[in-house]
């Protein structure tokens, strides 16, 4: 299935015009990059394409800047899920975090990234609830899996597999039938199994719920109304606790 072209804004420090080139031709080299408009004055670039969300930031960075996802898609039509391991010995608890966004009526693109995990091959599905009050143990079965059992059609939660290497990241960018909608308050689960009993002291097994993103132009907000934090303040924050 061909994935129709969707649009997202990040906050970019940006400083004059050649910094707006670097980025821009450092990005134009990303397949799937269609267009790249930025802003000086508002520190922000705005790309339309099918590139990978993490792809593009991966491409920012290698510039010397660092890049915050501001919003992606349309309003209501875009979700994240940031993935955290219950294991009590685990430092940083944020291992993973899942980017969706709804780019046709019944299509939404995955975009998942590990980081922190062993090698080896992990399976991500959605689960029926949003309860990790117990990690993945309390979010339930498999969203679906009785219904595409009696269909006979592929589970639509079974989002796939993902391959981590010695470096300990992994990604893997998909997508599928589904609307943001119906995923909202359910949980996603990122395991070396696909099901069964896990275990929330297994530092490899991460979880976390599906919450509503910003679309794009959603999200002005430049300072934390609560702690009076930057944007650039709350990402190293996030950095540190192992955010992507």
């Amino acid at each position: 299935m061909t994935i129709p072209s969707f649009e997202t804004t990040f906050a970019v420090p940006l400083t004059c015009d050649a910094c707006i080139q670097d980025v821009s031709v450092a990005l134009y080299k990303l397949s799937g990059i269609n267009k790249v408009i930025a802003s000086l004055q508002d520190q922000i670039v705005s790309i339309e394409g099918t590139a990978a969300p993490s792809a593009i930031v991966a491409a920012i960075q290698e510039t010397g800047r660092d890049a915050i996802l501001r919003g992606s898609g349309k309003s209501d039509s875009a979700a994240v899920c940031i993935l955290e391991s219950h294991a009590p010995h685990v430092e940083n608890k944020v291992r993973g975090l899942v980017r969706m966004v709804q780019v046709a009526a019944n299509l939404t693109i995955v975009d998942l990234t590990l980081r922190g995990l062993s090698p080896g091959t992990y399976h991500a599905t959605v689960r029926e609830t949003g309860d990790i009050s117990e990690g993945p143990e309390s979010t339930g079965g498999i969203w679906e899996a009785d219904k595409a059992m009696q269909d006979g059609t592929p589970c639509r939660a079974v989002f796939g597999t993902v391959e981590v290497g010695k470096s300990g990241i992994g990604t893997v960018f998909l997508d599928k039938p589904i609307q943001i909608w119906e995923m909202i308050g359910r949980s996603i689960v990122v395991a070396r199994h696909q099901d069964g009993k896990f275990d929330k002291n297994d530092a490899d097994t991460i979880v976390g719920v599906i919450a509503r993103s910003a679309g794009v132009w959603d999200n002005e907000k430049t300072v934390c109304s609560c702690s009076g934090q930057t944007i650039w303040q709350e990402r190293k924050e996030q950095v540190d606790r192992g955010m992507l």
